[in-house]
């Protein structure tokens, strides 16, 4: 892993980078519950949870600066596109502040980039009305080189906010030379997440030095942790 050359963060720009990702099938209601108190004690960007747990998540993070994160056509994008929008709606509806939805990964690896740009758009326009934004993840584990900056290129099209690596449960995820694509082939307007993989400080900070403006990961506490002890403050 590379060292980063930027300034020094303090802990709380470091925490500020990080989705704390509170996704995985099994999780329970009391992981749940700890992992949203996570967040609040280290003041993490967002807790990602799953559409069913936005409600409560909300409603545990009303008033607090920790965002309500969720998905949407999670993990494979293959819902059609009037679902992902309604999808969208009800988690808005339920409190979300900020989705991240899967690219139908089939139908991008087949070329149909107009349908793809139409299911990106279709979901963002819903979002935006309702001021909330818009992560699109790409999945880079089954793209080449050329592909990644065709999703760049669609998805700021389509009006997404981020651009994002990875679901985390593809057979790979997260890589500096695709987030350094990807922050190539973006405008300054188009944000980068890097997820899947990503488990300490010295990668998350790699990460950020690379461009991604966020991390998802669910290493949180254990990255904030080491940061304390090496004396970011």
């Amino acid at each position: 892993m590379e060292t980063p050359s930027s300034p020094k963060l303090s802990l709380g720009q470091i925490a500020q980078l990080i989705d704390h990702s509170l996704l995985q099938p099994q999780l329970d209601q009391a992981e749940l519950e700890a992992g949203i108190a996570e967040a609040l004690q280290y003041s993490m960007a967002a807790a990602s949870v799953k559409p069913c747990d936005v409600a409560f998540t909300a409603r545990a993070l009303q008033g607090k600066s920790v965002l309500t994160g969720t998905v949407i056509g999670f993990p494979h994008g293959a819902n059609i596109t009037r679902v992902k929008v309604y999808e969208a709606i009800e988690a808005i509806e339920d409190g979300a502040q900020e989705l991240d939805m899967v690219m139908n990964i089939g139908h991008f690896k087949s070329g149909h980039y107009d349908a793809i740009e139409g299911d990106i758009r279709a979901v963002v326009e819903a979002a935006h009305e309702r001021s909330v934004g818009v992560k699109v993840i790409f999945e880079i584990h089954y793209l080449t080189t050329e592909e990644i900056v065709q999703a760049c290129e669609l998805s700021e099209t389509a009006g997404a906010d981020f651009v994002k690596t990875s679901t985390g449960y593809a057979p790979s995820g997260a890589t500096l030379e695709a987030v350094r694509l990807m922050r190539k082939s973006c405008g300054p307007q188009t944000k980068i997440k890097a997820a899947g993989g990503i488990r300490t400080l010295d990668q998350l900070l790699a990460y950020h030095e690379a461009g991604a403006d966020r991390i998802a990961t669910r290493a949180s506490v254990a990255i904030l942790e080491e940061a304390i002890s090496r004396g970011f403050n």
